[in-house]
């Protein structure tokens, strides 16, 4: 029985020395392209990436940097509200309807930084907050 790696059709290695920027540039290029970097430096070499090459959804890095502090902000307001419940304090409903807008506007977004399809709005969790 074969092991995994003797199942490899690319037995040889290439080892190329980059400066700091130069891979930041490459996993930059290789991520907007949807390709792992050794993907994409083979269709930079030879115009095609392998019948094996996995395609990735290109990352949005700068938009999801953003939607962390937005995830901050809002898991700082519901922590506010959770306080306030355990302390016997009353519900307000509005805030916890914005609440739960906010954290479907950043799911949202952060599956379109993600390059993802968002779920639809009749599937579990793309409920929008005034459905219920």
């Amino acid at each position: 029985m074969a092991s995994g790696s003797d199942k490899r059709q690319r037995g040889e290695a290439v080892t190329v020395r980059l400066t700091t920027d130069e891979r930041a540039a490459l996993d930059t290029l290789s991520s907007r392209s949807g390709m792992a970097a050794g993907a994409f430096m083979r269709a930079a070499a030879f115009g095609d990436a392998g019948p094996r090459a996995q395609r990735r959804p290109p990352v949005d890095h700068i938009a999801l940097r953003q939607l962390l502090g937005e995830c901050g902000r809002v898991g700082n307001n519901l922590n506010q509200i959770a306080k306030r419940l355990n302390e016997g304090g009353p519900a307000n409903i509005p805030e916890l309807r914005a609440a739960l807008a906010a954290y479907l506007d950043i799911r949202a977004a952060i599956l379109r930084a993600l390059a993802m399809d968002t779920i639809g709005e009749d599937a579990p969790g793309g409920a929008a907050p005034d459905d219920h």
